[in-house]
């Protein structure tokens, strides 16, 4: 079976699967679920591969809401990767409900040609992107990285074809003092929340050392128990980003010491937890370059301005281990962005469902040209 032939029979298998994959959109984003909780979105993405053909397992690697889903013979593996978790407070804002839709699309479409093209279809569903790290987590369980190749489409206000996706770590931060009467007794106390305001006040000293592509910014969680006692606790969650990891690495040292000065100048003890770091993402050119000629073939346009260039996933780490591509999808969302509540309502409108046949079909597609381009399909098996 030719290219050709492969994207005519892959594309009647998605567009015959539309209204379902759509309904399967639409019911991930009225019930989402937060990191490692999507419990209700990972059995319905299982259902939907098992009606495709797919063997499952599920769980697998050790977390509740992951699973693999395989088809077809190889020799050549690709993986297409799901996302299915959301966001506190304001839901689906990221679009993940889409990008778990595509991931079936396109896992319907390759069923169709996967043993006439010597495919092997891994579909992976990867929990926790907001934060969690569940591809490392995957990773570090031997459930991804023997691929040859991986690849996903993520939503946005425009098409992007490789976007600056940057290193990041999260540091969950405490400060331990002693409690005391704010009134009576002061001076007997230790004030937690000091070391912390101390600690933001030195990040912000820090920023006209850091590079316009560094980002320092976090959120405090806990500031004490009452207004009238000195807080005997403080606690925060922090991120570090840069354009590579060992740049990350160096910004983070850096943040870790703004803490340390909070703990010395306040007299409270200090515990700092690094979360898994995220590593920027290594693009592959030659897989790239048929995602955009299968998703202009859609009339998808690249290269208009975007505000959603430059942004963190775990799918970098995918690329560290397996040739991957991250491309963005547009939606029509109204000139709101990513992680804003009209972003998250923009994620199920008609442009929404027109992006998941298009991601569906672009994903479908691209590898079906990575399959039949001899060149590229040697150089993936030989990885």
């Amino acid at each position: 079976m030719n290219a050709q032939a492969a994207k005519q029979h892959a594309r009647e298998q998605v567009e015959g699967a539309h209204g379902r994959l759509v309904e399967l959109s639409h019911r991930i984003h009225a019930n989402p679920e937060l990191a490692y909780q999507e419990r209700l979105a990972a059995a319905w993405l299982v259902d939907e591969l098992s009606k495709a053909g797919y063997q499952l397992e599920f769980p697998i690697g050790g977390l509740e809401t992951a699973f693999a889903g395989r088809l077809g013979p190889g020799p050549l593996n690709v993986a297409v990767i799901a996302e299915y978790d959301a966001l506190p407070e304001v839901g689906h804002a990221c679009g993940h409900n889409i990008i778990a839709a595509t991931a079936i699309g396109a896992a319907i479409g390759l069923a169709a040609v996967a043993d006439e093209l010597g495919l092997r279809v891994s579909v992976i569903g990867a929990p926790a992107e907001e934060g969690g790290n569940g591809k490392q987590a995957l990773i570090d369980a031997g459930v991804l990285g023997d691929e040859h190749f991986a690849l996903m489409v993520h939503p946005g206000p425009t098409d992007v074809l490789t976007s600056e996706i940057l290193a990041a770590q999260s540091l969950e931060v405490m400060y331990t003092g002693r409690p005391s009467h704010a009134g009576a007794f002061p001076e007997r106390g230790i004030n937690a929340a000091d070391g912390l305001v101390i600690a933001q006040v030195a990040i912000g000293l820090l920023r006209q050392s850091l590079l316009s592509s560094d980002r320092v910014h976090g959120i405090v969680t806990v500031g004490g128990e009452a207004q009238n006692i000195i807080p005997a606790r403080a606690e925060g969650i922090w991120m570090v980003r840069a354009q590579t990891l060992e740049r990350m690495e160096v910004v983070r040292d850096a943040v870790r010491r703004c803490f340390e000065a909070g703990a010395l100048a306040s007299g409270a003890s200090l515990s700092i937890k690094e979360r898994p770091a995220y590593a920027d993402m290594r693009h592959d050119a030659d897989l790239a370059g048929l995602y955009r000629a299968n998703a202009e073939a859609l009339g998808r346009v690249f290269g208009g301005a975007s505000d959603f260039n430059r942004y963190s996933t775990d799918m970098g780490n995918i690329s560290y281990v397996v040739p991957s591509i991250h491309p963005v999808i547009g939606i029509d969302a109204g000139g709101a962005s990513n992680h804003q509540p009209e972003f998250a309502a923009a994620t199920v409108n008609a442009s929404a469902d027109q992006a998941v046949l298009d991601g569906s079909l672009a994903l479908a597609w691209t590898v079906i040209d990575a399959a039949t381009d001899d060149a590229l399909r040697q150089r993936l098996l030989a990885r």
